[in-house]
């Protein structure tokens, strides 16, 4: 062995020159090594932040998910390279995304690691839910439903039971009169009770001290005044002429004399797309046919606005009893107080629909 000896002040020194050439090999080893681990490094988690997503998208992960499923629904989006990442940042934090039950924006230009992040952390983007229009329970519960999580029967099954009927003192005819035309916002994954619960405050708002004054000097508890809403809405979609219309029928219930509206007879039979209301369809066994029935249907045929209650509610003083669309098919009514200048607007009417073979 190679050794090398200096002398200084009587001192000697010994080299070991192999040793040195170890040192040296191990510590270009370790730099090389450190070098090439940087490079798988960049090679893995680079496009993790790199990459980024070209659109805005809601990524829903359901109750009892799996991670191929998280996986599945990113990848329909963003493609399975930017899955795979998001997937592998999640597992690296020790993070079950598929436990994250909610809806979810990912953002444009978002990269895998914040994608993850914001999984992870679970904030969830409420989902827009729109009552309009919505004639009976069942498309009720399937248009609150239709972009949440939950199903219709689930929503429709809570409606009907002793908390919401006992809490709002609606019968299960009247329990559609909770929800009023306009635009929510949920979570995807409400139960039916926060739906409820949401959709309550809003009708408690709506039906302040004033306007359950007003129903009660009417005679009518707030579901009964939308019921009546419900009908004269479907009578007419003209909203200078609703308050004129629920007067009149405001009338016949003074009166003693039977709604014989229309529309009730178009919900009995669930046929809303007859032009025509014939003696045939008059004849339909229902509690909602106010041809054969006295007084108020059951419950709303529909959901109104708030405008429709208003309607009701500050309708005008009039003797009308009665009223028949005009013949000029402007949507607009033809009123009458007696039966006979009924029967004349009728027939103009009836000869209109002929004329253009409306059956």
């Amino acid at each position: 062995m190679a050794r090398s000896k200096n002398k200084k002040n009587g001192a000697s020194s010994t080299v070991d020159v192999g040793a040195i050439l170890l040192r040296k090999w191990w510590i270009t080893a370790i730099v090389i090594a450190v070098i090439l681990g940087g490079i798988i490094l960049l090679y893995i988690f680079l496009p993790a932040f790199a990459n980024k997503t070209d659109s805005s998208v809601v990524i829903k992960i359901p109750a009892n998910a799996t991670s191929e499923m998280v996986k599945d629904s990113l990848a329909k989006y963003y493609g399975d390279k930017f899955a795979d990442k998001v997937i592998m940042i999640s597992n690296l934090r020790g993070a079950d995304l598929s436990k994250r039950n909610g809806a979810f924006r990912i953002d444009s230009g978002m990269s895998p690691y914040l994608a993850e992040r914001h999984l992870r952390r679970g904030v969830q983007q409420p989902m827009v839910v729109v009552v309009n229009n919505a004639r009976g329970i069942d498309a009720l519960t399937q248009k609150v439903t239709k972009n949440l999580e939950m199903n219709p029967d689930s929503l429709k099954t809570y409606l009907a039971s002793d908390e919401v009927l006992d809490q709002y003192g609606f019968t299960p005819q009247q329990v559609s009169a909770l929800f009023f035309d306009d635009s929510y916002q949920f979570y995807w994954n409400a139960s039916p009770k926060t739906i409820v619960n949401k959709i309550g405050e809003n009708y408690i708002k709506i039906w302040n001290p004033q306007r359950l004054e007003k129903a009660k000097e009417l005679g009518l508890t707030p579901a009964e005044v939308v019921t009546l809403a419900s009908i004269v809405d479907e009578e007419t979609n003209k909203s200078d002429e609703k308050p004129q219309v629920a007067r009149l029928y405001l009338n016949r219930l003074k009166k003693g004399m039977k709604l014989q509206a229309d529309p009730t007879v178009k919900f009995a039979l669930n046929d809303f797309s007859l032009k025509r209301i014939r003696g045939e369809h008059l004849n339909v066994d229902s509690p909602y046919n106010t041809y054969k029935v006295e007084g108020l249907p059951p419950g709303p045929i529909r959901t109104v606005t708030v405008a429709d209650i208003d309607a009701v509610l500050d309708a005008p003083q009039h003797d009308y009893l009665y009223m028949c669309a005009k013949d000029d098919f402007s949507g607009y009514h033809n009123f009458a107080k007696d039966y006979n200048t009924h029967m004349q607007n009728a027939r103009k009417y009836q000869k209109a629909l002929n004329r253009i073979n409306i059956l």
